[in-house]
């Protein structure tokens, strides 16, 4: 497993990363703890979750996936372990979450904070995201700015100020955000120099084959400012594993969660998918293989997110993640993503 600094933090973090948002839904805690298990045994030292995981959220299984991280932390020693969660911001309709966030102001992050540290059981959070932008912004899937959606929100700098106290009280070690557009970085970045707090280290987006939008927005951000990239989706909803186009009839998370696929449902992204699973079988790769590889060996990733919900699905993700594609294959991509260019924003 290689090792990858995150950002401007002292953080090592494998470069993979186990996404747990399926625990509590898809998976029991059993099954949980047997994937923890796993993915640390291949060398993975760093754990994704969020208070209103798992997903789909509901007031029944929310913050599940942090109470059955924080069982299997129990008894293991805390320092090889780099935990990221996130906090619910406002905007989203979620009354069951900490009363439905109003803000994302002092008392509400702390009261996040400090319900997530119960939840995990633990005195400390390595990383701590914002899950999305409090502000008015296009996001999962929304694929253009809208100013006719503008409402109020809490100023950047204010919630740093608070992210700030909770560096400095140690209850949180690193601040992240997630969702986030370049305008968003640059003035959390801006707001933290001007009050002398640490800096942003990690932006959590959605990147894939389908979805290479980082690189031409944020990539330059990240890279002049020492922030890296923590992947999700890398498989886009488990479109470029090539199992739904394979069989129809193929029960998982798009079929199960329709709702949640609608950056998926785009006119190109069949072709696209079916173009990049063509790719994959020439160069005697499976479609996950070459997805997973061409996303963990990207230079401004430090880690990439993998969810799976079996075993089989995990060391595949995990043997995939180790792969290196030659010059030839990359370019390969390159020239079907200029014919099918970010189908699903």
């Amino acid at each position: 497993m290689e090792y990858r600094k995150l950002g401007a933090s002292d953080l090592l973090v494998s470069s993979v990363c186990l996404g747990t948002m399926t625990f509590g839904q898809q998976n029991t805690e059993a099954e949980a703890h047997a994937q923890l298990d796993a993915a640390f045994a291949h060398g993975v030292n760093f754990i994704d979750t969020a208070e209103m995981y798992p997903v789909p959220t509901r007031a029944e299984t929310s913050g599940t996936t942090e109470r059955f991280v924080g069982s299997w932390l129990k008894g293991r020693p805390r320092d090889a372990v780099v935990v990221a969660t996130k906090l619910t911001s406002a905007g989203r309709p979620l009354s069951w979450i900490r009363g439905g966030p109003q803000d994302n102001g002092r008392a509400m992050i702390r009261e996040a904070v400090e319900g997530s540290l119960r939840r995990l059981g633990t005195d400390y959070i390595d990383l701590y995201q914002i899950h999305w932008p409090d502000r008015n912004q296009p996001m999962f899937g929304q694929w253009r700015f809208d100013q006719s959606a503008e409402r109020p929100c809490t100023p950047i700098r204010e919630q740093m100020a608070a992210l700030g106290e909770l560096v400095r009280e140690g209850k949180i070690r690193h601040v992240g955000l997630s969702n986030e557009h370049p305008w968003g970085v640059m003035e959390f970045l801006r707001a933290a120099d001007e009050l002398g707090l640490a800096r942003v280290v990690s932006v959590q987006n959605a990147y894939n084959l389908l979805n290479r939008v980082f690189e031409q927005t944020l990539a330059e951000v990240c890279f002049r400012e020492n922030v890296s990239l923590l992947p999700y989706s890398v498989l886009g909803f488990g479109l470029l594993s090539g199992k739904y186009a394979d069989d129809p009839a193929t029960v998982g998370r798009v079929s199960l969660f329709p709702a949640l696929a609608q950056r998926y449902t785009k006119p190109n992204v069949g072709p696209a998918v079916a173009a990049y699973a063509a790719l994959a079988r020439r160069h005697g790769m499976t479609p996950v293989e070459l997805a997973i590889a061409f996303v963990a060996g990207r230079p401004f990733v430090a880690s990439a997110i993998v969810g799976a919900t079996t075993p089989g699905q995990l060391e595949a993700n995990l043997q995939a993640a180790g792969r290196t594609l030659d010059e030839g294959v990359l370019a390969e991509i390159d020239a079907v993503h200029l014919q099918f260019t970010n189908p699903a924003p």
